[in-house]
């Protein structure tokens, strides 16, 4: 990258105690004075209103006008990119993610997890999904392309960059989702035996719900003999799992035709031609409204209701309802997988709109399991936005 000039960014009074704790956001409402000429994107020092040194961080306006990656005053060069991405790679080979024959599919890089504010990588059986949400981030693109390329050797097949998007529209960075290294026709990992087609192209996220592997693997516990409803089913990763330990039947809903697509997909190639497993594309809270038969499992992953503090109220209101559909269709005895990915919803306030619906819907429910994101998702004790992932494991009498 070429050499630049380091801005500065300097905090009204009394607004470093956040950054003095390593958080690793600045918001706009912290800043006294911004030096003319700042892009968004560009690499800023952050300074007390006393003029002290704090943090560096990538600047964009917006609520959060910095994101930070380092609390030392150093060059940031290729060679300090370089040691945070082998940081990240060797936290992965610490945790077995790299030499599991029946594992190869995880996350590489988690944002401020990892010190990457604003990055996403993924790894796809050789195959990395680049995903920016920030323009700072985008824009090391070529830089940590060649390092991951020089780091991960023959580990590494292609890189998907997935930012389009992802990334700020005020950032008006030309754009386009393609291979920007080696390429792959057809993507199928392998997770604890199970495997699932990854559309990198045209799925969620970088292409797969990385974040509930160890949650699907826990619902094998759960399944055998049993009827399970698996809801916002998107890729039908709960319901593999649960067709794995042996569900008599098991029903798939989404409302997106292309995740009902992608789910008969890994049913097939897992199963081949099955007769215990159906597939509906239909609205979940409508299809909740009109069942009739009561199910012995039943898996709820919506999508986020609440992206946005604005959102918050209306998203736990959301939460309580779809709650309560899903307790009063199980069967006694019957068994609820819950989630929140909202990152603004805490877990008390995921686990007491869980509550209100138990109570509404008149049913005794035990807590029997309280769920999170994996470690390849590593969250920064600095930043406990970072746990997004909130999760219950209900016994409904």
């Amino acid at each position: 990258m070429p050499e630049k000039k380091i801005a500065k960014v300097k905090l009204k009074s009394g607004k470093e105690r956040s950054i003095l704790r390593f958080h690793p956001w600045v918001f706009s409402g912290a800043i006294k004075e911004i030096e003319p000429g700042i892009g968004e994107g560009d690499i800023v020092e952050v300074f007390s209103s006393g003029n002290r040194y704090l943090a560096t961080g990538h600047y964009q306006p917006s609520s959060i006008a910095v994101r930070l990656f380092t609390f030392l005053k150093q060059d940031i060069n290729e060679d300090f990119w370089k040691k945070k991405l082998v940081d990240a790679i060797n936290l992965r080979e610490k945790l077995g993610f790299f030499n599991n024959e029946n594992l190869n599919v995880f996350r590489l890089i988690n944002a401020e997890g990892d010190g990457f504010p604003g990055l996403i990588i993924d790894y796809y059986n050789g195959t990395l999904v680049f995903q920016a949400h920030s323009a700072g981030m985008y824009l090391h693109l070529e830089l940590f392309k060649k390092l991951l390329i020089e780091l991960l050797g023959h580990k590494l097949k292609a890189i998907y960059d997935k930012s389009s998007a992802a990334l700020p529209h005020k950032a008006q960075l030309k754009t386009e989702d393609g291979f920007i290294f080696g390429k792959a026709s057809e993507i199928i990992v392998n997770e604890y035996g199970n495997k699932f087609f990854i559309d990198v192209i045209e799925g969620q996220k970088t292409g797969f719900f990385i974040d509930q592997r160890e949650n699907r693997s826990l619902l094998k516990n759960f399944c055998k003999k049993k009827k399970v409803l698996n809801t916002f089913c998107y890729s039908g990763g709960f319901s593999v799992y649960a067709l794995e330990d042996g569900a008599t039947m098991v029903h798939s809903v989404d409302s997106s035709m292309k995740a009902i697509d992608l789910t008969d997909k890994n049913i097939e190639i897992n199963f081949g031609n099955i007769n215990n497993h159906i597939s509906f594309r239909e609205d979940v809270f409508g299809f909740l409204d009109n069942l009739e038969e009561k199910y012995d499992v039943i898996i709820l992953d919506p999508p986020a209701f609440a992206k946005h503090t604005d959102a918050l109220s209306q998203g736990l209101k959301g939460y309580a309802r779809i709650n309560k559909k899903a307790i009063e269709n199980l069967m006694p005895g019957g068994i609820l997988f819950t989630f929140s990915c909202s990152q603004i919803v805490s877990k008390e306030d995921f686990r007491t709109a869980v509550f209100q619906a138990a109570a509404t819907a008149g049913r005794d429910v035990k807590i029997i399991y309280q769920l999170n994101q994996p470690a390849d998702h590593p969250v920064s004790i600095f930043h406990p936005e970072g746990e997004y992932l909130k999760g219950l494991v209900l016994y409904v009498e």
